[in-house]
C-alpha cells in the first residue's frame, strides 16, 4: 500500500470528496443490483414497450435510468422515483459501511478538512444510509444525483463543483475519493485530486490508466495517509 502517495496526495487540500456507493457503503449489498435494474427497465417498458429491448440485459440500475431518461423525460421521471425509493430500502440492509470509512472519514474531519459526499445516487440513500450508522455530524454536504438531469452526474463535474461551492473552497483544493472512472473523469475536469478507491482488482490498472493522483484497495489506508503519524 503507498500511503506515502496518498499522503503527498492529499497534502494540498482543504476538503475531501467521497464517492457513496464503494468508498462509505455497498449500496445494493442486500438488495441485487441486478433486480432492482429489472425492476425499473420492467416499469419503463410498461409506460412504453419500445424500451423493453433498449433496456434488456442492463443490470446497472443508473444505467436504466439514464437510457430511460434519454428515451422519454416523464417516464425518466418515474424511473428516477423508483430508483429512490428502491435505493432507500437497499441501504436498509446493506449493512456496515464499508470496512475503514468510518476512520478515513475521522481521519478527514479531525485533520480540519471539510467532507462531502458527491454520489450518482439519490441524496435521500445517502442521508438515510449517514443517520442510521450515526455518520451525519461527519458530513457537511451531501450532493446527490440531480433530479430530472441524469446528465449531471458523474462524470460530469457538476457535483464537485456543487460540493465546492457549498464547503465554500476552491474545487482545485479538494480530492475526490471514488471507485470508478466516472469519478477519476469528473476530478480530473476541474482540477481536483482524484483517489481511485479499487475494491475490484481489475479497477487499479484502470485507474493507473486514468492518471489517477492515488489509488488503493483499502478505505483505511486513506485514514492512516490522513493521520499524523507519531514521532519516533
Amino acid at each position: 500500500m503507498d500511503t506515502d502517495r496518498l499522503s503527498v496526495a492529499f497534502a494540498d487540500t482543504t476538503a475531501v470528496l467521497f464517492d457513496f456507493d464503494g468508498p462509505i457503503c455497498d449500496v445494493f449489498a442486500g438488495l441485487p443490483a441486478g433486480r432492482v435494474a429489472r425492476d425499473l427497465a420492467e416499469l419503463a417498458a410498461r409506460r412504453e414497450p419500445t424500451l423493453s429491448g433498449k433496456l434488456s440485459g442492463i443490470d446497472d440500475p443508473i444505467e436504466v435510468l439514464r437510457l430511460t431518461h434519454e428515451a422519454d423525460n416523464g417516464i425518466g421521471l418515474e424511473v428516477e422515483r423508483a430508483l429512490t425509493a428502491a435505493e432507500v430500502e437497499a441501504v436498509g440492509v446493506a449493512g456496515d459501511p464499508t470496512p475503514g470509512a468510518v476512520a478515513a472519514l475521522e481521519a478527514v474531519r479531525d485533520s480540519g478538512r471539510k467532507i462531502a459526499v458527491v454520489s450518482n445516487n439519490s441524496a435521500e440513500c445517502v442521508q438515510a444510509f449517514l443517520d442510521r450508522h450515526g455518520l451525519t455530524a461527519h458530513v457537511l454536504e451531501v450532493i446527490g444525483r440531480p433530479g430530472a438531469q441524469p446528465e449531471l452526474m458523474k462524470p460530469n463535474p457538476h457535483p464537485l463543483i456543487t460540493a465546492a461551492e457549498l464547503l465554500g473552497v476552491d474545487v482545485t483544493l479538494c480530492a475526490l475519493i471514488g471507485d470508478s472512472l466516472t469519478d477519476i473523469q469528473a476530478a480530473h475536469a476541474v482540477g481536483s485530486t482524484a483517489i481511485g478507491y479499487a475494491n475490484k482488482v481489475r479497477k487499479h490498472q484502470a485507474f493507473a490508466q486514468a492518471r489517477a493522483e492515488a489509488i488503493t484497495d483499502s478505505m483505511q489506508a486513506i485514514a492512516d495517509a490522513i493521520r499524523p503519524q507519531p514521532s519516533t
